[in-house]
Order: structure tokens, then C-alpha cells, then sequence
């Protein structure tokens, strides 16, 4: 499906990936770990795994204890015995992650061009508010929209209508912006446009269709909505 900018009036933005990057939380572990690579992976990778599994069997928890989790079986998979101080220093840099340089401006062309801006997010509020503030997004951003108001994580249509319905826009109105295949799957199925911001040149996933748009930049979507 092609995208179509005509009905657009609501633009969503995932955070992690999307705005920020998590690929920085490997810096966190660096002064830790004698190789944080692959452990930094296997945290982020078992992060969505958890939420995945969370959505199907009742065991939902607040991101930041998920992650926690996450971070702890990343560690001990490695064989790497770090006290809680330490995995809590870890962890705080979801607070401060590295904000992609094309997000500020990218979402001011939008606003400028008469688009509500929200973010909606697994993060739990307070992870979000402090992402929002880190990324320089306050003034910008109409809310931030959490999967733990309901706790379901994405990429279950309820957290997408859930959106829908608290931003007060009709659902296929909506542009859903995401570097998370999975989030682009998610929001289109539940009746939004699914925009994949692919900053990395990856290839998309084949067993389930495209996404309505692809993108290496916010200033890209800006441009395909003509602001």
C-alpha cells in the first residue's frame, strides 16, 4: 500500500530507535564490560522479547523493571557478576540517551505544517518524560502516550486504538513513524499508516507486506507530507 498523505492530521513517533538511540546504552556498559557489544545487543533484544512474551501470558511490567530484567539476563548469559549499583548506573542512561540530529527539526517542519505530534511508546511515563526533556522535544510535542495507561505493550492494536483515542484523531489518520518493524506491523494492522524510518539500510522484513513509507529521516516524511 502506498502512502497517502491526504487524510494525515496525526503524526505518532515512537521513542527508542526513533528518536533515540539505543545503540548508544552500549557506551553505559563499555567501562563494565570487556566487550559490551554483544551484551549490549542481547539486552535490547531480550528487552522486546520480554514484551512480546508480556502481551500474551498476563505479566505485564513497567518497561524500566523489564529492561532491568533484560539487562540482567544479558549479564548473565556473558558471565558478567555486576553489583545492583552498577546495573542501575546502566540503566539510568535511558534517560540520556543519544537524540538522532534530524528529530528536532524534522518534527518543528511538521508542526509548522499544521501536524500534532505525539510519542507513543512501551516506555513508561517517566521514561518518556525524561526522554522528551533529553531530546529538546518539549515544546513540540502535544503528549506522550505509554504503553503502561493500559498496560499492553506494542505491537497489540489495542495500544494503537488506545492512541487513536487520546490523541482525538481517527485512527486512519494517523502516521505512525517507527525504526521497529515489528511497530510498523502493528500500527498498520490496527488502521494506521506505517512509516519505517530505516536509518541503517537494513533490509525490511518479508513475510507480511511493506510499509506505507520508508524513510532515513523525519525531514523525509516532511517532505512526502509537502510541509
Amino acid at each position: 500500500m502506498a502512502f497517502d498523505s491526504e487524510p494525515v492530521r496525526t503524526v505518532t513517533f515512537d521513542s527508542y530507535s526513533t528518536l533515540v538511540d539505543v545503540d548508544a546504552a552500549e557506551a553505559a556498559l563499555a567501562d563494565r564490560v570487556d566487550d559490551p557489544e554483544p551484551v549490549s545487543k542481547l539486552w535490547r533484544a531480550r528487552s522486546l522479547e520480554y514484551t512480546f512474551v508480556a502481551n500474551h501470558i498476563n505479566a505485564y511490567q513497567p518497561f524500566y523493571e523489564l529492561n532491568r530484567n533484560a539487562l540482567q539476563y544479558a549479564l548473565d548469559a556473558h558471565g558478567m557478576d555486576l553489583s545492583s549499583d552498577e546495573r542501575d548506573e546502566i540503566l539510568a542512561v535511558y534517560h540520556e540517551l543519544d537524540v538522532f540530529e534530524d528529530v528536532r527539526d524534522g518534527i518543528e517542519r511538521l508542526r509548522s505544517g499544521g501536524y500534532d505530534c505525539y510519542v507513543v511508546s512501551n516506555g513508561n511515563p517517566e521514561m518518556l518524560a525524561s526522554m522528551v526533556a533529553h531530546a529538546n522535544i518539549d515544546d513540540l510535542i502535544e503528549d506522550s502516550i505509554s504503553a503502561d495507561e493500559i498496560q499492553t505493550f506494542k505491537p497489540d492494536s489495542e495500544l494503537y486504538r488506545y492512541a487513536a483515542a487520546r490523541t482525538g484523531t481517527p485512527i486512519d489518520e494517523i502516521a505512525h513513524v517507527t525504526a521497529g518493524w515489528f511497530d510498523v506491523m502493528g500500527a498498520m494492522h490496527a488502521g494506521m499508516q506505517g512509516i519505517w524510518v530505516d536509518r541503517k539500510g537494513s533490509p525490511w522484513e518479508p513475510f507480511d507486506g511493506e510499509p506505507d513509507l520508508t524513510v532515513e529521516t523525519l525531514h523525509e516524511l516532511a517532505d512526502a507530507l509537502g510541509v
